[in-house]
């Protein structure tokens, strides 16, 4: 009996001696949680307002590419340029949300205002808090990119319709450095990272077109309208939210045996509508259909597209999502009757 009695009293205190550690284990998840969204904002935050320039190599399979890009915000205003290193030689001028494309083996310029902002290293075009409904958060060890110290913060997902992340964000600025979108098995489907980066002291005029004389150049000024589509409905994936609707012209194939003076590619005209969960898009682009074209899938690292017909239409959806989440979009889609 007084054993028992011993015992049901130490049960009774239980709670009283957990609940205290219980508490403070939370407020210490809640705490580390916040350190992250901090970061996470720092690392949005610092790829707008700092001025920087630097090489960065994309790594997706046995693919590598090497890029340099260089930001200055000059009062209100982002200026950006965008160099391709390898292959054929490009370079996109940004001012805030007009982009000029620079081309030099077509000599052409085209003109046209950039559809999402999740562009390297601003890669977060969210609200960080917004992100902890469908990523966990945690920190990993510190490592050292481009010769600089970083936090590593890893976004694993809560379901399986969108692809984990790994950032690493230098501690003096909070700039992203290095980025990772892992699979389902952790594994590691593209990279991209700074591989040298200036942070600081920029001169203005470094995010001028190299191309200097562009007389005789053909310019295109890409069309696109925002438009409303409220026949089309389409059902994302929990946490994307529609962010875009508009009418533009997409590049299609040149005709057999144009001429030189005619190998500009064709143009057609879409509508697209873009969702976004604030790190990956999932674009829907709706044309009328023509014969001849075959349902297909397709993937390229992160990127998954998946093209049918439906009714007299032709729909691509593409998206840095997985195959799932490409499918049920997909399936998703309804034309009502007006």
């Amino acid at each position: 009996m007084r054993q028992t009695g011993r015992l049901l009293g130490v049960l009774c205190l239980l709670p009283a001696l957990l609940l205290p550690s219980a508490h403070a284990a939370e407020g210490e998840q809640a705490s580390a949680s916040s350190l992250l969204m901090a970061q996470l904002q720092k690392m949005q935050s610092s790829a707008q307002r700092l001025n920087y320039s630097g090489r960065f190599v994309y790594q997706q399979a046995a693919l590598i590419r090497s890029s340099r890009v260089t930001h200055v915000v000059v009062g209100k205003n982002e200026l950006e340029k965008l160099e391709l290193l390898d292959g054929k030689p490009a370079e996109f001028i940004r001012s805030n949300d007009e982009v000029a494309s620079y081309l030099p083996q077509s000599r052409t310029i085209r003109m046209e205002k950039r559809v999402t902002r999740d562009v390297f290293p601003a890669i977060v075009d969210v609200r960080p808090q917004d992100l902890g409904a469908q990523y966990h958060l945690r920190a990993g060890s510190d490592e050292r990119v481009a010769g600089r110290d970083c936090r590593v913060v890893m976004l694993e997902p809560r379901d399986k319709l969108r692809y984990g992340y790994r950032f690493w964000t230098d501690k003096a600025t909070g700039l992203l450095l290095r980025a990772q979108t892992l699979d389902g098995q952790g594994e590691v489907i593209e990279q991209i990272a700074f591989t040298q980066i200036e942070i600081g002291g920029i001169d203005r005029a470094r995010v001028n077109p190299t191309y200097k004389d562009t007389q005789g150049w053909h310019i295109e000024k890409a069309v696109m309208t925002p438009i409303d589509l409220p026949q089309w409905q389409v059902t994302p994936p929990p946490g994307f939210r529609k962010i875009q609707q508009v009418r533009r012209l997409m590049a299609g194939s040149a005709a057999d045996g144009a001429a030189p003076a005619q190998n500009r590619a064709a143009e057609r005209e879409v509508s697209q509508i873009v969702f976004s969960d604030g790190l990956a898009a999932i674009s829907v682009f709706i044309e009328p259909g023509s014969p001849g074209r075959e349902e297909g899938s397709a993937q390229q690292g992160a990127m998954h597209i998946l093209g049918r017909p439906q009714g007299d239409y032709w729909l691509t959806v593409v998206g840095e999502v997985p195959a799932a989440a490409i499918r049920q979009v997909a399936d998703s889609i309804e034309l009502k009757s007006k």
